[in-house]
């Protein structure tokens, strides 16, 4: 035992030497390129007091971010997170210019600017000799992790020996996208899962693309299952999210809508309204959410009842403790020097990787395309490199501190695809850093203090196609207008992306308000309508009437706007209330079926495939459905393809095709999400689902849910 002790001490001992070394060879290296930075006085001085110099200075540079980054970090805690991100360059000059100063030898000096170079490369060629040593040192690998990982870790009762579950959300992929990239060896993580070890091999493999697949190919052992499930009509990240977390998603008609009642516009990813959210379905359903024991939540718009929450959306506006403040979980990866330089030079390379990109595609003319400028690059770098890498951290600390449940979700690829397209092969380049970052958590469950079992699913998937706008030459707002008999303006302003990931960078610049979006309370004249978008589903409400209106109000007032809507080539049904028939669904060339009659004659819905009437009925009966409820076409021949009344070319929100098919991968250790020809349908019961498998691990018990209420019919 003492000499495995003594083995690791000299073990450690070696690698530091070996990073110092490194470090300095590196800043002699940069000494003799860069003009402003020297090692020496200006009369010269030998090699070796100048090879003495730069080791001390490594030296000092290296102590001072081990003992002073940390504490650095802690003090601008308060600073958003993003400004913080920018400053990681600036401190860290500061550290090396303090380090050079120090020598004794006094002769050493740097420009400042200079320094914030010379400290980067200095970090970041620090941290890959350290790891690349690490490799085949498993207790270095743990060390390594620890520090990756939240460093604020409890203690537990010893040896716990229940498994804990880790559930990461991939937030929407589809399940046929998810088997796409497991076929293509994009994702060999979760092949490997699957049993699917040799994708590109020509053996044979049981599936059933519309039910769990648990294969074999080649003699490997799957350990997980593959199940698709349903959403609700509202196929975004919201209305699954509540569910999933907090078992209802009650009164969610969409990513936006209007509340006669309030007079207010709700937006799921604004962090008033996903608060509002949260107490609505812990009032309805009389528990916390899926969370409350011993768990944690890591860059969700929604706590589920976890004591420990971070990049939580519906605590971004409330003044909590630091350890629960939905920024925290960025000091716990920023206080490591290593990270934050690693993490910056990833933003600025996907910003580059992005202009790249959207230049490629507007030089070929691809079709179809949206606008992907502006502040575009750093939103999709901010949801690629640093969210992804916070909240990885935040799981692993979770891990490694041992907690009964974590629930993480990761917006990359939606953020990518809603710009790129759900089958691009920028989106696909998402898809294989998603699942090196799964092979690092399942990593970290060996060196974990309990067992652990790691879920992956999705919120949603999505479905690609055109903007409405871009088919037709006027957007969804246009075309009501136009219906009204309102002037419709010559050059309408575009409808504002819904995408999850502009409400983390939002949250961390505190901006929480989605600027250029609906105004909280509008003011309209009588007779215009508000118009909202949600992906491939729209909300036209009439402000000033209380109540949801009745078809038979609507014609008196604007006797042409149902007929234009339901006409249209670009749309696939609408919804209204209706005094002789109830909920009553709308269709080209004059068709008119009432809600309780869509089982025999689906009529417009029959397109959108199995348990659309379903979905359609339960929005209907919630209390905030917009007066007029209108989803685009559908085209299952060409592509799956809808059309987005958003600016997005892969999107969700509505009914039609991929978009309402996300995915539940889950060990085979825990019993079958259904059984047998039975079908997963809607986030609540994904919750029910996922609740009863936290009973099944037989740690700490969650407390047993209360069905919600009813649903109307």
């Amino acid at each position: 035992m003492r000499g495995r002790r003594w083995r690791r001490v000299a073990s450690q001992v070696g690698r530091s030497v070996t990073v110092w070394a490194v470090s300095t060879v590196t800043m002699l290296v940069l000494a003799g390129i860069l003009p402003d930075f020297q090692l020496q006085s200006a009369d010269g001085d030998s090699a070796t007091s100048i090879a003495v110099t730069a080791a001390l200075g490594a030296g000092a540079f290296g102590l001072l971010s081990a003992i002073f980054w940390p504490l650095l970090v802690r003090l601008l805690l308060l600073v958003p997170a993003l400004v913080l991100g920018l400053l990681v360059f600036f401190l860290n000059g500061s550290l090396l210019i303090v380090a050079l100063r120090l020598v004794p030898s006094g002769d050493s000096e740097a420009a400042p600017e200079t320094a914030v170079i010379v400290a980067a490369v200095m970090s970041a060629v620090a941290s890959a000799t350290g790891a690349a040593l690490a490799v085949r040192d498993d207790d270095a690998y743990r060390r390594r992790l620890y520090r990756l990982a939240d460093r604020r870790r409890r203690a537990l009762p010893p040896g716990p020996s229940s498994p804990g579950t880790v559930f990461l959300q991939l937030d929407g992929v589809g399940h046929d996208v998810l088997r796409d990239a497991v076929g293509k060896d994009l994702m060999p993580t979760v092949a490997r899962w699957l049993g699917d070890s040799d994708s590109d091999s020509d053996s044979d493999s049981d599936s059933d693309s519309d039910g769990d697949r648990t294969v074999t190919v080649d003699g490997a052992r799957p350990t997980h299952r593959l199940t698709p499930w349903r959403t609700d009509w509202s196929s975004q990240t919201g209305a699954s999210q509540l569910g999933i977390l907090h078992g209802s998603n009650h009164d969610v008609p969409a990513f936006r809508w209007y509340e006669k009642a309030g007079r207010e516009v709700m937006v799921c990813n604004r962090p008033t309204s996903a608060a509002e959210l949260q107490r609505r379905a812990v009032d309805r359903t009389g528990d916390g959410g899926l969370l409350t024991a011993d768990g944690a939540s890591r860059g969700n718009l929604f706590s589920g009842g976890a004591d420990e929450q971070a990049l939580v959306l519906s605590i971004a506006t409330k003044r909590r403790s630091r350890e629960n403040r939905s920024r925290a979980g960025y000091f716990a990866y920023f206080s490591d020097p290593a990270n934050a330089v690693r993490t910056a030079l990833s933003f600025v390379a996907e910003v580059g990787r992005e202009i790249a990109q959207s230049t490629r595609a507007r030089v070929r003319k691809v079709r179809p395309r949206v606008s992907r400028g502006g502040l575009y690059p750093f939103v999709r770098a901010f949801a690629t490199v640093v969210e992804r890498d916070v909240v990885v951290a935040a799981v692993m600390g979770d891990m490694l501190a041992g907690r009964t449940s974590v629930y993480a979700d990761l917006v990359a690829y939606d953020e990518v695809a809603h710009h790129s397209g759900p089958c691009s092969r920028d989106a696909e380049k998402v898809l294989e850093r998603l699942d090196r970052a799964l092979a690092l958590i399942e990593n970290v469950a060996e060196h974990a203090p309990r067992p652990y079992r790691i879920v992956v699913l999705s919120d949603h998937g999505q479905s690609p196609g055109e903007t409405f706008r871009a088919r037709y030459g006027l957007g969804l707002g246009d075309l009501v207008r136009a219906g009204c008999g309102l002037p419709v303006p010559r050059k309408a302003q575009r409808t504002h992306s819904g995408a999850e990931a502009r409400a983390a960078v939002r949250a961390a610049l505190r901006r929480p308000v989605e600027e250029g979006g609906e105004a909280h309370r509008p003011s309209r004249r009588r007779s215009e309508p508000l118009v909202l978008a949600s992906g491939n589903l729209g909300l036209v409400s009439f402000p000033d009437v209380p109540h949801r209106m009745t078809k038979e109000e609507i014609d008196a007032r604007h006797p042409a706007l149902l007929t234009t809507l339901a006409n249209h080539p670009g749309v696939g049904f609408v919804l209204v209330r209706s005094e002789e028939h109830g909920g009553l669904v709308l269709g080209a060339y004059g068709a008119e079926i009432p809600l309780d009659q869509l089982d025999d004659r689906p009529g417009p819905l029959e397109v959108f495939g199995p348990g659309a009437a379903d979905a359609v009925r339960r929005t209907h009966s919630f209390p905030n459905a917009a007066d007029i409820m209108v989803n685009s076409a559908y085209d299952p021949a060409d592509g799956g393809e809808v059309l987005a009344f958003e600016e997005q070319i892969g999107s969700h929100g509505g009914l039609g095709g991929a978009q309402g098919k996300p995915f539940l991968l889950s060990p085979l250790a825990f019993s079958a999400p259904v059984d047998d020809g039975e079908d997963l349908v809607g986030a609540e019961q994904v919750h029910r689902v996922l609740r009863r498998w936290l009973g099944e691990a037989n740690g700490p018990q969650v407390p047993l849910a209360v069905e919600p209420e009813e649903r109307a019919a």
